[in-house]
């Protein structure tokens, strides 16, 4: 499939067999719904090894195809530390990120006001390969998966038998199940 925003249909199976394409991710939480007839949300996150996790929040529309992207925030943490982030927030009073507004990398230090240009994140293609690729090339390639040490807990979401993610709250009593817990995305709506 040359690009999987060519129909819902192709990126809904995109998401839902992403693990098949990048043996690099652990487990996957990435839901897409439909809202209505020419909107969707994807969310959800991708686990890796070194207790890498990239959060994903996107919303997709489709009233023509292909489908496009016409909101994203992509985040990436390490454990409960969030290494960066990236999303599609316009700042046009910042001549530094012109070269690809609204596209931007939020980075160390001061990472809420440390912005800098994302050239390879755009809304008429999946910017998941490119973020899978970064985290494989960057933070996995840097740091080879090891065995955890003692006391430490080991990469991907927990095993626990109750099915309790990290950073996940179970709603006491809700039928729908966990919410995002502190530090999650916000979706603008």
């Amino acid at each position: 499939m040359s690009n999987p925003l060519r129909t819902p249909d192709d990126y809904e199976l995109f998401l839902y067999t992403i693990r098949e394409t990048y043996p690099s991710i652990r487990h996957s939480t990435l839901t897409f719904v439909r809202k209505g007839a020419f909107l969707g949300r994807v969310a959800g996150e991708l686990w890796f090894d070194r207790q890498i996790r990239l959060v994903v929040r996107e919303r997709v529309v489709y009233r023509r195809l292909p489908v496009m992207i016409d909101w994203y925030g992509y985040e990436v943490w390490q454990g409960e530390e969030k290494l960066y982030w990236y999303d599609s927030q316009p700042h046009p009073n910042d001549p530094t990120l012109q070269s690809t507004d609204p596209h931007h990398k939020h980075i160390p230090p001061d990472i809420k006001h440390h912005r800098i240009p994302a050239p390879n994140m755009q809304f008429t293609f999946p910017n998941l390969p490119v973020l899978i690729n970064e985290i494989e090339r960057g933070i996995i390639a840097d740091h080879p998966a090891s065995p955890p040490a003692a006391g430490e807990e080991p990469a991907g979401p927990n095993p626990d038998p109750s099915g309790h993610q990290p950073g996940i709250r179970p709603r006491r009593g809700h039928p729908r199940g966990p919410v995002p817990g502190p530090g999650r995305l916000c979706d603008p709506g």
